[in-house]
């Protein structure tokens, strides 16, 4: 990119408006620091370090007064001189104000080449930037050349911990020129040994069966032998014409050993199956044949007690490809309806804003339907606002009536509801009513399923029936209600005679719980043709989760998690949902889409599902780990576990021994074996912890993928960060097989 004007523009800067609230607005000089991914920007405290923050940390780019922030805290004539920087994980956004509107929209487009720039590196790539980087860092002095001590940082920087004898031999080592610094070549020849990849040479040399090169046949051979994949020449003549960075081998047709590590380092050659993280599965099924990706308390940003309610929250959960989301409905001043956590201290947003940002982030993510459960608290005024809202907002999006002609026999398929949203809420007749002349004969009172904090899971359902509190509904949100009638529950055999396809419950985890445990073949053929939504009990007022994995393999499609919460049980969601082109809906194994099926998870007696697997796993090494703590003296000491979520019968954990400090390039080679009775439920979670013999163990890194998009042979795998962001250099190298066990 060198003399590109956006990176000059950059480099050079300049002074914008940083915006926090009615009365802190402050001018700050922002530019690009000289690494090319390090954002600076001045600050007035004394004694205060000039905060930076890394381009790998930008969710998205904003224009205008998009942010909740800017439309509170701004006029509207500003508008088109604002702009939002949009962070991963928990960070707050930056709003800035810039001079002009040609300025604003220069910042958001230079920054937004330079992040496709970024992500547009290939691992090695990334490692190399990083390196350089820290490289640079090192060099205190920035005179390009690196001093004993000096390495000594580098080292530190790099997350390795080497006693000095260990510094001085390969410092001695690289000086060849004897000046006690290096600097040029022997910087090359430093960085060289230290990403030297003896695991590479080993594999590569097995193969490599030419001269000291792999030709086309050699590459074939392990393509087919370690990678398990079919392969002929012609992949093999791709493969090296793109992979191989030496001109005079390519022309040879030939691979060294740097084509074959670009090759390793490709996205599409690592654990996950290509072809499974676009869009692979048929979507033309009804709705209740798929899991969906489903959000509770949405509108939260932190816990449910006295954290932040955030139009923001539904923006983040929706770019995660959420497809369920929760709105707590209450009755709010100048008849306009709000959203928050009832009898608590959390904040509210306003009903509307909260649509507003739905419809803008819905589909950008996943074209698939996205549906609106309601919560609703409000009085009759009040609902007849919200339905306006949402009429008004949505428009032609929303399905306000069933598709097709005559009254539906069964859910439309997420292909026909695309782009489309779906109310989920309480109705005041059957959907029968709109083909018949009684519609609009009932009671507007319904019974109130109330999500509270009542967590008396054994209360008798009568006794609980008779104290629930009558709603009075409007007419005009009722009519909304299409697919989603929130129900209330009482047994199988009552679901099975009395609902319609489109009445649904929603079940508190408990309660679901015991009867995924108790009743799970009955519960998987109550969802065969009904919907069921699961929530947290509401004790968890830190908004913790709970395990999503027992209430799928029962069937149930709206297994509804905090998306603000990062935990084991959001990454094996994340895991689930991240296949099918992140779409938020996965199609259930079709003995979990049959009416009659005898698959029961909890016996696991004979059928279809059951396909006993072998799974061999050969953790070998790691790469560029994050360190835990920031300190430049911290260095960690990782180990790596190997879990298997599923049927229970599936469900398993081994791990490593910890490689003592390093982070940089530590080297296990343990062998894992695990059976997998049904891989179509299952999901296989790497996680790097930093070992502490004292206290606990601490969360570095993981990834969850489906069993059935694994790829076998030799693969890096990429880790995610606490929030789910990639980390973009760090990963492991493993090995994978899957034998059918006999």
């Amino acid at each position: 990119m060198e003399g590109d004007s956006d990176l000059q523009f950059l480099l050079q800067g300049g002074d914008l408006l940083k915006v926090r609230s009615q009365s802190w607005k402050r001018t700050r000089y922002f530019r690009l620091q000289e690494d090319c991914k390090t954002m600076w920007h001045e600050s007035k405290k004394p004694f205060r370090r000039n905060p930076t923050f890394s381009l790998e940390e930008v969710a998205s780019m904003r224009l205008g007064r998009q942010s909740e922030g800017l439309k509170k805290y701004t006029e509207e004539q500003v508008d088109a001189r604002c702009f939002s920087i949009v962070f991963k994980g928990r960070r707050k956004n930056l709003d800035l104000i810039a001079s002009s509107e040609e300025e604003a929209k220069q910042w958001v487009n230079s920054i937004e080449k330079m992040i496709s720039t970024i992500n547009s590196l290939n691992r090695q790539e990334k490692t190399e930037h990083w390196i350089f980087t820290c490289l640079n860092k090192a060099d205190k002095n920035k005179d390009a050349k690196l001093s004993e001590s000096e390495v000594k940082d580098f080292m530190h920087l790099i997350n390795v911990d080497v006693d000095d004898e260990y510094t001085e031999m390969l410092f001695k080592k690289c000086d060849t020129s004897k000046s006690g610094y290096l600097s040029g070549k022997e910087l090359q020849h430093f960085y060289d040994l230290l990403t030297h990849r003896e695991e590479i040479d080993v594999i590569y040399g097995e193969y490599a069966k030419t001269t000291g090169f792999m030709n086309p046949d050699n590459l074939v051979e392990f393509l087919m032998k370690e990678q398990r994949e079919k392969a002929s020449l012609t992949d093999a003549h791709k493969i090296i014409e793109e992979c191989e960075p030496d001109e005079t081998a390519k022309a040879k047709k030939l691979l060294s050993k740097d084509g074959f590590s670009m090759y390793l380092h490709r996205r599409e050659t690592f654990i996950l199956n290509p072809d499974h993280k676009d869009l692979y599965q048929d979507m033309s099924q009804p709705l209740n044949n798929y899991f969906i990706s489903s959000s509770h308390n949405t509108y939260l940003m932190e816990d449910q007690l006295k954290g932040p309610s955030s139009t923001e929250a539904y923006v983040r959960a929706l770019l995660k490809g959420c497809r369920c989301v929760e709105l707590d409905c209450w009755d709010g001043s100048d008849n306009e309806p709000e959203i928050y956590h009832g009898y608590t201290l959390t904040s509210k947003i306003l009903f509307k804003d909260a649509i507003k940002a739905i419809k803008e982030y819905a589909f950008k993510t996943s074209d698939y339907p996205v549906i609106l459960s309601l919560e609703n608290h409000c009085s009759v005024e009040q609902q007849q606002v919200m339905a306006h809202h949402m009429s008004s907002i949505l428009g032609s999006a929303l399905v306000t009536e069933p598709l097709g002609e005559g009254m539906p026999t069964t859910f439309p398929a997420p292909e026909e509801l695309k782009g489309k949203f779906l109310i989920k809420g309480k109705r005041l007749n059957k959907l029968e009513s709109v083909y018949t002349q009684e519609a609009g004969a009932e009671d507007t009172d319904v019974t109130e399923e109330e999500e509270s904090n009542d967590e008396e899971e054994e209360v008798e359902e009568k006794e609980k029936s008779n104290k629930k509190k009558k709603l009075k509904l409007a007419k005009e949100l009722s009519d909304m209600v299409i697919y989603c009638k929130s129900v209330h529950f009482n047994g199988f055999e009552d679901a099975r005679n009395n609902l319609g396809f489109y009445e649904m419950s929603s079940f508190k985890e408990g309660k679901a719980k015991k009867l995924a445990a108790e009743s799970a073949n009955a519960y998987i053929r109550h969802n065969v043709d009904k919907l069921s939504r699961i929530y947290p009990a509401g004790s968890r007022t830190d908004s913790s989760n709970y395990n999503p994995v027992p209430l799928w393999n029962a069937g149930c499609q709206i297994v509804a998690l905090n998306f603000q919460t990062s935990c084991e049980d959001m990454d094996v969601n994340q895991g689930r949902f991240m296949v099918n082109g992140k779409t938020g809906y996965i199609l259930k194994p079709a003995y979990m889409r049959d009416g009659a099926t005898d698959f029961d998870p909890i016996t696991l007696t004979r059928g279809d599902w059951l396909r006993h697997k072998t799974l061999h796993i050969m953790i070998i090494s790691g790469q560029q780990l994050p360190k835990v703590n920031k300190k430049k003296s911290s260095i960690v000491d990782p180990l790596v576990k190997v879990e298997i979520h599923g049927v229970p019968a599936d469900v398993a954990t081994k791990e490593t021994d910890a490689v003592d400090n390093n982070g940089f390039n530590p080297s296990w080679n343990e062998h894992f074996q695990f059976d997998v009775y049904v891989p179509d439920l299952a999901l296989v979670r790497f996680v790097v912890e930093d070992h502490d013999t004292t206290s606990g163990n601490e969360f570095v890194a993981q990834y969850t993928v489906p069993f059935n998009s694994l790829q076998m042979g030799y693969r890096h795998v990429p880790l995610l960060n606490k929030t789910g962001d990639v980390l973009p250099s760090a990963g492991l190298f493993v090995h994978v097989m899957v034998l059918d066990a006999r």
